[in-house]
């Protein structure tokens, strides 16, 4: 192992990607962490968090609508139990119900969104407010999408073993952001994202970046589903390495990563500036 590399174990988390149809194509949710976060502040990244203990006691999953058997071959992760496999996609749908506003729930009208942020303000327990509404979290309506895991690395800051999963946006429903995690909330087209990125004004993290590149190649949300459906989610802890001063982060599939198998499209080498990645070769390099 390289003498820079931290040992430091990632905690566990989840993300939702989330998906329409905008008026020129499928358009992704995006929500800016509050400058003053302590992680990736002023980033643009997909609602999510750590997982909490809470996440995966028995009252909480009792209010999914599959089963922690069925949720842990979703996320084909044999070293996962089953009860923390379903806590992983309880986590992905209540941190966007909390970022985001979003519910992605059983009969989840605007009266019942309403009285659940209610009962939260007030100090109630998610789990039994949930019950207590008779609110069932839908996690058939998300789809297990990539794992990404830190890069052992004393630069990556905070390490996370992160599951993204794919949602489209519940019909009805807006997105806004909570004022106190989050400061903003926008819809964009992969490309563009990904344009505004290397305009610098939109700060992004390789998980978002590579995401985008992924569904830059699918015309609607239908079509970024089926992928969903039918392949398991990519495993990718990047690999970093100082040469000559320059830093930079490998995916796998690149010649100095130790995983020689392509988990993702795009390019598999990053520039890793400050605050900042940008691919080698360039904008054009996101779509070989």
């Amino acid at each position: 192992m390289n003498p820079t590399e931290t040992e430091r174990p990632p905690r566990d988390a989840a993300s939702l990607v989330l998906l329409r149809d905008g008026s020129a194509g499928l358009e992704v949710l995006l929500l800016r962490r509050h400058a003053d976060s302590r992680v990736m502040g002023g980033v643009h990244v997909f609602p999510g968090g750590k997982l909490d203990p809470t996440d995966c006691s028995p009252d909480a999953l009792a209010a999914l609508d599959l089963e922690a058997e069925q949720l842990l071959a979703r996320l084909d992760e044999p070293a996962l139990t089953p009860e923390k496999a379903a806590g992983l996609h309880l986590a992905a749908l209540r941190e966007t119900f909390e970022e985001a506003g979003l519910l992605l729930a059983e009969s989840a009208d605007s009266a019942a969104r309403q009285a659940l942020a209610d009962r939260q303000a007030g100090g109630e327990a998610l789990a039994d407010a949930m019950a207590a509404l008779g609110l069932r979290w839908q996690a058939s309506a998300i789809l297990p999408w990539s794992r990404w895991i830190t890069p052992r690395h004393p630069a990556s800051g905070a390490a996370f073993d992160t599951r993204f999963f794919l949602a489209r946006l519940p019909t009805g429903q807006e997105a806004r952001h909570d004022g106190y995690e989050t400061t903003e909330a926008v819809w964009l087209a992969p490309r563009q994202a990904l344009t505004l990125h290397a305009e610098h004004r939109l700060e992004l993290v390789p998980p978002q970046l590579m995401s985008l590149v992924k569904l830059a190649r699918h015309a609607d949300v239908d079509s970024a589903w089926n992928e969903a459906l039918s392949a398991r989610p990519p495993r990718i802890q990047p690999e970093a390495s100082d040469v000559d001063g320059e830093r930079l982060l490998y995916l796998p599939g690149d010649p100095l990563h130790s995983v020689r198998e392509r988990a993702l499209p795009g390019p598999t080498r990053l520039h890793w500036l400050p605050r900042r990645f940008e691919p080698v070769g360039g904008f054009a390099a996101w779509f070989d």
